[in-house]
């Protein structure tokens, strides 16, 4: 962790800040390694605070041992406004898009002769490249939606609800040491595949219908985020296996020319322009894929609005689909790893066109 304080400082320093305030959880577990529910980062030039409550006096001092754990009072930004008195500090950064208006109200009145500074994103910036430690945290993550992926495929039947399906996936992820699931799982078959973002419903999977799942495991604080489309039954028709193969060349073809130093956008054309080229440009609405860490979306973004430029650390997914109204929808998804000559695919499942007879 003092890497990342160490970097933090300078990032700071290059905004032209005395002290940083860090209010949301997922940015302070990332520069302290706190779990707790409750607590908040105060970080200066030399001094580095994790303010929390009587609740986590014993465990935040054990995971945050770079940080000088302080029990704030009951306003704790009473105990913030003393430690900068006490160093003679003016300003302080707070995180613009993690606090409401109504707490940078309360904190400013509080504060009274130290200014609140907006500061946009400057630990997500931070987070974006991830060292060996987290990468290794992910691809474990990773292995465990294969492991998902594989154990459901002897459960998905005519007959069984996706809410069932989704439980199961859950279950078997926790058992396996997942905290949870990285998001709300996705089961949506028959025409409800053609909804990208489809959660689990108490539909029952019918015979001859293709079937969504996009999960993930969150592990150890951090995300991984799997797609498959299978077909159950087996009487697929023509138009189920041609906007799968689609997919699939689009995919393929973006996780062999993805690079470093290409932009989100030329990543996205990728897979857009293959599946534009077919015809179904109009039922791929969404980016190619997001970056991927403690959280499920993050920077950067593969997608035509960016110009963010891909650097070896960052962990990204690649997505690409097609959703046809009323007929049904296929997404094809992986973890990738930007590396210095290309990419490390961290997700194995197969992904061939699979039918569930």
């Amino acid at each position: 962790m003092e890497q990342r304080i160490l970097k933090l400082r300078e990032h700071m320093e290059r905004s032209g800040l005395e002290a940083l305030l860090i209010s949301h959880p997922v940015n302070r577990r990332y520069v302290s390694g706190f779990t707790g529910s409750s607590g908040y980062l105060l970080v200066t030039g030399n001094q580095s605070w994790l303010l929390t409550d009587f609740r986590y006096m014993s465990q935040a001092p054990q995971q945050a041992p770079a940080f000088t754990v302080v029990e704030h009072a009951p306003r704790f930004i009473d105990t913030v406004k003393e430690l900068l008195e006490g160093d003679g500090i003016s300003k302080v950064g707070f995180e613009q898009h993690q606090v409401v208006f109504a707490d940078y109200k309360e904190w400013s009145d509080s504060l009274g002769w130290i200014e609140l500074v907006p500061v946009a994103s400057i630990v997500e910036q931070l987070r974006i490249i991830k060292d060996d430690s987290e990468i290794a945290v992910m691809q474990e993550a990773a292995k465990l939606a294969d492991d998902t992926f594989s154990h459901i495929l002897g459960l998905l039947k005519p007959g069984i609800k996706e809410s069932d399906v989704a439980l199961e996936m859950e279950v078997f992820m926790r058992s396996r040491g997942a905290t949870s699931s990285s998001f709300d799982t996705i089961v949506a078959s028959g025409e409800r595949s053609a909804l990208p973002h489809g959660v689990a419903s108490d539909r029952i999977v019918q015979q001859n219908e293709l079937v969504k799942l996009d999960f993930g495991a969150y592990y150890h604080g951090y995300c991984s985020d799997l797609t498959r489309t299978v077909f159950v039954g087996n009487e697929p028709i023509a138009k189920h296996k041609e906007i799968y193969d689609i997919v699939l060349e689009a995919q393929l073809h973006a996780l062999e020319h993805i690079k470093p130093g290409m932009t989100g956008r030329e990543a996205d054309a990728l897979t857009r322009d293959i599946i534009t080229r077919y015809g179904y440009g109009d039922y791929f609405g969404h980016g190619t894929g997001h970056g991927l860490g403690m959280e499920i979306h993050e920077s950067p973004r593969l997608s035509k609005l960016s110009d963010a430029v891909l650097t070896p650390g960052m962990t990204v997914t690649v997505e690409p689909g097609i959703y046809l109204p009323g007929f049904g929808g296929v997404r094809i998804e992986d973890d990738i790893v930007i590396t210095d000559n290309g990419i490390k695919i961290l997700t194995a499942s197969p992904k061939h066109f699979m039918v569930l007879a």
